[in-house]
């Protein structure tokens, strides 16, 4: 074979391999071809925010962080411990602009589908206690829903999509701020019902506490970042239930001494202790 035609017959070779790698390459053990991620997953090179209702994820700038359907469902008129923690236990919030943010987030997209009871922030984790409002869409009935049979709950919750737009909005600003990359959270947010009213008070206290407990401060009145001040009359904030804390404690005073007990005893009921334990671990 001449010099000429030996070129040739490489290139010719060379370009055939290109296509068979184009179209997809065998699986050496089932002889099927591989597709490609393009192929298998062409939403992954969407350029804007986005939810991606087909892959069940969400795309943000071109990458998807895939969210599983929640197992518990937000019902109306339920109440809900929310909480998450920075990824690997981590900071997230780094100065008192990240606090206001997230609460002015709270007020922009939670508030709408959710009242607020008590919430706090801290600087490696976040808790609310919400009830979720009327549904205002369509909802099927949950039949199969043991938490409250009477209920409605849609199948794509108000709260969250709330959630999930706060927190893309929160962790996009501070990785903006702190010319950061990756994931702030630890996935996706963490929520739980609660269906006794001794236990959602239990709860209150504990949120209201928190500060105290993880020693950042030695009363809750000096950790601006909760509404614990709302709850005793000595702030006039937006992200509290008045009518809830009349209907509980129409003394401030006394949900003053029921949080201070807490705080000198550390006491509480046994499955409150086992549950907050849980949370930790």
């Amino acid at each position: 074979m001449t010099g000429r035609k030996r070129l040739a017959s490489d290139r010719k070779r060379s370009a055939d391999g290109r296509k068979r790698s184009a179209g997809g390459r065998k699986h050496p053990a089932t002889g099927r071809k591989k597709i490609p991620a393009v192929q298998r997953f062409p939403r992954l090179l969407c350029q804007t925010s986005e939810v991606s209702k087909d892959l069940g994820g969400l795309c943000v700038n071109g990458i998807i962080v895939f969210m599983p359907r929640r197992l518990i469902p937000f019902i109306s008129e339920g109440y809900y411990h929310i909480y998450n923690r920075g990824n690997n236990r981590g900071a997230i919030f780094f100065e008192q602009e990240n606090y206001l943010y997230f609460l002015q987030g709270l007020k922009k997209y939670l508030l709408p589908a959710a009242d607020i009871i008590a919430y706090c922030l801290m600087p490696t984790h976040y808790h609310l206690m919400v009830r979720v409002k009327q549904q205002t869409s369509e909802v099927p009935k949950t039949s199969e829903i043991s938490v409250k049979q009477t209920s409605e709950v849609s199948e794509t919750s108000e709260v969250s999509r709330a959630m999930q737009k706060l927190l893309i909005s929160y962790t996009k600003a501070i990785n903006k701020r702190f010319e950061r990359v990756g994931a702030l959270f630890q996935g996706a947010f963490q929520s739980r019902p609660v269906t006794d009213s001794k236990y959602l008070l239990q709860l209150c206290r504990y949120i209201h506490a928190n500060p105290v407990k993880d020693g950042l401060v030695t009363d809750p009145l000096d950790w601006p970042y909760s509404n614990y001040l709302d709850w005793i009359d000595e702030r006039d904030g937006a992200l509290i239930d008045r009518d809830f804390i009349r209907t509980q404690f129409p003394n401030p005073i006394d949900y003053k001494d029921f949080v201070l007990d807490y705080v000198r005893t550390r006491k509480m009921p046994e499955d409150v202790l086992e549950y907050l334990n849980a949370l930790e671990a």
